[in-house]
């Protein structure tokens, strides 16, 4: 090589050291692994500075909410296993509880004590499955492993219950399709609670002090809690900002007042204060669920009224009148009030809320779903910008983002 042109790569080494960086586009998604497929980050960076963000969804819409406006109110239940099909039970519990809210149900109380139950089951399953992605989207695969087979644990009991692991639609207008089968209290506290407890602990050590999982989670995706309240942001996000909001506590629903459960909350409003946060839930509501076994009491998880849940087999196909009610319930639906309202529970992401309207037929008039991931991806460019391009995927893996309930 001459001398002529070592000198001249030489210069042009120094020169680009020299350059300043300009901006660029840098398109993340829908394929990208990091984001489920679902969402597409419009991202201008200079350097590794994200400097500007447009999150583009829309590549799952199913339009759940208009097919609500072609079935009865009960065949709507399967549509809510889709909304958060990692914690379904308590879609399918809200959704039945605003038609129950509005018709002036009276549940009886081992139907809600078992709705308690199995919403908080699904919400352990919840935060399980974000910390672990969150984690795995990092490169932390044996974490992922561990808080797996926890949550299987809980999907075997589940699919015991009522024969799905996911899909459970164990909620109807009126109470609960399937009651807890025998012998789960035992199954659950000496079997499945230590174990879940231990492989918790087991994932725990792996990463919540681990330098390079801390340093991808403490203060990157920070948003204070002004900027979440305009956003209209709750759950673990929200109060990972500081506020202790919680529906069950602040506007108690079912037998929440009955509990005795703190709720965590953080300071910095980062990914790590919501890592935090959820697992401080997680411990929370394994507590709840043991007060809910102790609390279970004998009887019935359906009202007793042909009018709003279909009878016995054994009375339609035993009974002139099971039978006409049984007909009527499968061709025309519960008949709802006219009129409109909105019920809202706590669920793993946060405020889940049903507005519906009913124009006193078995079909409804009009479902609306407010969903808590979709507040949470709106501030997702907000929480991005003046980051690194490597921050973006542990703050959008802590928004827990979940595409049934963003496009409904």
């Amino acid at each position: 090589m001459s001398e002529e042109t070592t000198k001249s790569q030489a210069t042009v080494v120094d020169d680009v050291g020299t350059v300043p960086a300009e901006a660029f586009e840098l398109q993340l998604g829908p394929s990208h692994p990091a984001m489920h497929g679902i969402v597409k980050l419009d991202t201008q960076a200079e350097g590794e500075l994200v400097v500007g963000m447009d999150a583009t969804i829309g590549y799952l819409h199913r339009g759940m909410e208009k097919m609500c406006e072609h079935r009865t109110w009960d065949q709507n239940v399967v549509f809510t296993d889709r909304l958060n099909y990692v914690s379904p039970t308590l879609n399918n519990a809200a959704y039945c509880a605003a038609v129950e809210e509005h018709m002036g149900i009276t549940l009886p109380d081992r139907a809600v004590w078992v709705r308690m139950i199995v919403s908080e089951m699904g919400r352990v399953a919840d935060h399980l499955t974000c910390v672990t992605a969150s984690a795995m989207e990092l490169g932390g695969f044996t974490h992922f492993f561990y808080y797996i087979k926890a949550r299987e644990l809980i999907y075997f009991m589940f699919e015991k219950i009522c024969g799905a692991r996911i899909t459970t639609s164990m909620s109807r207008v009126g109470g609960q399709a399937f009651d807890l089968y025998d012998g789960f209290e035992k199954e659950w506290r000496e079997e499945v609670e230590p174990q879940i407890r231990e492989l918790i602990e087991d994932g725990s050590k792996l990463i919540t002090r681990n330098r390079i999982f801390y340093d991808r989670f403490r203060h990157t995706g920070e948003l204070p809690l002004d900027r979440c309240i305009s956003y209209g942001m709750t759950g673990p996000r929200l109060r990972a900002a500081g506020s202790d909001l919680d529906l069950r506590k602040d506007a108690p629903y079912w037998f929440y007042d009955k509990l005795d459960f703190e709720v965590p909350f953080g300071k910095y409003g980062d990914n790590y204060d919501a890592y935090l946060v959820r697992m401080e839930e997680m411990e929370q509501s394994l507590r709840m669920i043991d007060q809910c076994l102790d609390n279970l009491p004998d009887g019935d998880v359906m009202i007793d009224d042909p009018k709003v849940f279909q009878p016995k087999k054994k009375d339609t196909y035993g009974h002139i009148e099971g039978l006409i009610h049984h007909f009527k319930h499968v061709m025309e639906g519960v008949k709802v009030p006219e009129g409109e309202r909105y019920y809202a529970v706590e669920a793993p992401n946060g405020e889940l809320g049903f507005y519906i309207v009913s124009d006193g037929s078995g079909i409804p008039f009009r479902v609306r779903v407010r969903p808590p991931c979709f507040m949470n991806t709106a501030a997702l460019t907000e929480m991005c910008i003046g980051g690194q391009i490597a921050d973006i995927v542990p703050t959008f893996g802590s928004i827990n983002m979940i595409g049934g309930e963003l496009e409904r």
